[in-house]
């Protein structure tokens, strides 16, 4: 991978964003939700923009990037990854980096409140770390699973995940997000995460979703994070917006209302 693919996300967001079909967002959580993108669709989750302190310096982090592809009823391939550039730093020799870029299949084991049907939504969600540029030079594996359930006043996504790490060790990653109403025009939401590999992080975020119409969802985040005896802080700002690349079906990633992928911290 070079570093022009992983600008080349945000390019075509902005290419493309002046059309689509309505969006489905799922950021700013390092958690996900058990749903996928309708078949035949393209799920572009960008953030143009984002900042991170941390124990090495600041970093701005333009972009970041999630495309989520409907392959089939049910199922999504997902390609991530993160850029981060340098502003400020301690470690002077320390380069810009690619991070956390990732390929994933998710499928939805069972439909539920997130597919207009009754109970919880299931779904589980397998990947490849892949390397990055100037850091994470090896690869590694994820297999998690996702319960959704949706009320009228609330919604509730669990993912519990094992990772087998870059450095090929073996890790967990848990996170919890609860979202307001979704009928709300803005609605509040908050993630707590616990990860574990070469040491304990936890964090926490709390921000909000706007669905501007139904083709656009804008969203921002404030996140701590305390990992291995450093704290971090980030915040994020992004949107969400679907392209149709064929016929789909019916499987949403939130219905009747738009709800909010998953971003490991590279600190």
């Amino acid at each position: 991978m070079k570093r022009v693919a992983a600008l080349f996300p945000a390019i075509l967001v902005c290419v493309l964003g002046l059309w689509g079909r309505p969006a489905y967002a799922y950021r700013p959580f390092n958690s996900t939700d058990a749903a996928v993108a309708t078949r035949g669709d393209i799920e572009i989750e960008c953030g143009p923009f984002g900042y991170i302190v941390d124990a090495d310096g600041r970093f701005l982090v333009i972009p970041t990037a999630i495309v989520n592809i409907g392959i089939a009823d049910g199922w999504e391939i997902v390609i991530e990854g993160r850029n981060f550039l340098r502003v400020a730093s301690i470690d002077r020799d320390r380069a810009d980096t690619v991070r956390e870029t990732a390929l994933s299949v998710k499928h939805v084991l069972r439909e539920g409140s997130l597919q207009e049907r009754s109970g919880p939504s299931i779904a589980f969600e397998s990947g490849l770390l892949l390397p990055g540029i100037g850091t994470d030079p090896g690869v590694g594996a994820s297999l998690a699973g996702i319960v959704s359930q949706r009320w009228s006043a609330v919604t509730v996504h669990v993912n519990g995940e094992l990772m087998l790490t870059r450095e090929h060790a073996w890790g967990g990653f848990a996170g919890a997000i609860v979202e307001g109403p979704s009928k709300w025009l803005v609605r509040p939401v908050a993630e707590v995460t616990v990860e574990q590999d070469a040491g304990l992080t936890t964090s926490g975020l709390v921000g909000a979703i706007w669905q501007v119409h139904e083709h656009l969802s804008l969203d921002a985040g404030w996140r701590v994070v305390r990992s291995q005896g450093s704290n971090v802080r980030e915040f994020r700002a992004g949107f969400t917006w679907a392209f149709p690349i064929g016929a789909g079906s019916d499987t949403r990633r939130t219905a009747p209302q738009p709800a909010v992928s998953r971003s490991r911290l590279g600190a």
